[in-house]
């Protein structure tokens, strides 16, 4: 389970046309990856817990058509940035194939279940909480010292492209997980949404603090409007107003806060991914981005294919192509393409201050 986002353009051009890939000349660049399960890459399949990716038929159209631990029919976010940026795919950083040479390409972190509060995804039992993904995130440093020494291993560190994917989870898995949960009980909708907000600039700062330098940093989604919310708690296949509102509340605090960030900062080090906007285009016309539905799930069963996990025995559409969601809460592989496609293009309407490519350019002259 995860924070259900995902980002569309919102003009119909071919793929091929319009994506951006960087100039092979381009000195190579590491890239890190932090957060829950929209961006985890199989670190789950190394702990003891029910949020795992690792069996039939998740990795269907994976390049060997087998599970990886990405919840996604094939690739997911960081697979496709990285053919975006020229580089090879991060591996999990739990992967014993993570060694020598392979770790100057960086890692991903990431692990499903995961959100801003530590309390959130406690019903996965063993997940890497971010606490813990910046441990094992100094703990790379430390490896990566051994083979480049420290002055060109804080260079690596510092010209590196990060991802951070966090916030869907605080709701969908927490505040909103059950009736009159806890943190419901604690707090109003929009304390809550202050309440995360607080704990993230602390996140984004031990980031900062340890030497991320360029953070692409995605807010939340449509949250009550992917599969598992309009089965759970949708009447007619309408999206689900509180949890609507969630996200309604959360990002504009979010945005606000990488502007202070950066403004504190006296540089751009945060890049903002305005999901929410972008989303509500692709989930109102999906037949306009060549969806054939953004309701019902791919994979799955009950209601729009929103209830329980992926398995074997769940419903399967034949062409994970024309379904924007694989599973309840997960985009399918060709979705994770428009969202990585309006990473590099987007307007500042939607990657605020600039997109990857223009991050990029200006960072390869430099």
């Amino acid at each position: 389970m995860s924070s259900p986002w995902f980002v569309v353009t919102t003009i119909i051009v071919p793929l091929v046309a319009v994506m951006v890939t960087v100039s092979p000349q381009a000195e190579a660049r590491a890239f890190f990856v932090f957060g829950d399960s929209l961006v985890d890459n199989g670190n789950n399949n190394y702990l003891a817990t029910t949020a795992r990716a690792d069996s039939p038929p998740y990795g269907i159209d994976y390049p060997n058509h087998r599970p990886t631990g990405r919840f996604s029919n094939g690739l997911n976010l960081p697979d496709i940035i990285s053919e975006q940026i020229g580089s090879e795919p991060t591996l999990p950083y739990l992967s014993p194939e993570l060694r020598g040479q392979k770790l100057l390409v960086g890692a991903n972190f990431a692990s499903a279940g995961v959100g801003i509060l530590n309390d959130t995804g406690i019903q996965f039992a063993n997940i890497i909480r971010m606490f813990r993904q910046f441990e094992y995130f100094q703990e790379y440093q430390r490896r990566i010292t051994e083979i480049v020494g420290q002055e060109q291993a804080q260079r690596l560190v510092n010209r590196a492209l990060v991802l951070m994917t966090l916030g869907g989870n605080d709701f969908v898995n927490n505040y909103f997980l059950v009736p009159y949960s806890a943190r419901s009980r604690q707090f109003s909708l929009p304390d809550y949404c202050r309440y995360l907000i607080s704990e993230y600039r602390k996140i984004l700062l031990r980031l900062y603090k340890l030497g991320g330098r360029r953070v692409l940093v995605t807010g939340t989604g449509p949250l009550g409007c992917v599969p598992a919310e309009l089965a759970m708690r949708s009447r007619n296949g309408e999206c689900v107003p509180e949890i609507q509102q969630a996200a309604a509340i959360f990002n504009p605090l979010l945005v606000q806060l990488i502007q202070q960030l950066n403004s504190q900062l006296g540089s751009d080090v945060f890049i903002s991914a305005n999901a929410f906007s972008m989303n509500m285009n692709f989930i109102s016309n999906p037949q306009r981005f060549g969806f054939v539905t953004s309701k019902v799930a791919c994979c799955g069963q009950g209601p729009y294919n929103g209830l329980g996990l992926c398995t074997r025995l769940s419903n399967l559409c034949p062409d994970r192509r024309v379904y924007a969601f694989w599973d309840g809460f997960h985009p399918s592989e060709r979705a994770n393409r428009l969202i990585v496609q309006q990473f590099m293009i987007g307007s500042t309407k939607y990657m605020n201050p600039m997109n990857l490519s223009t991050i990029m350019a200006m960072d390869s002259r430099t």
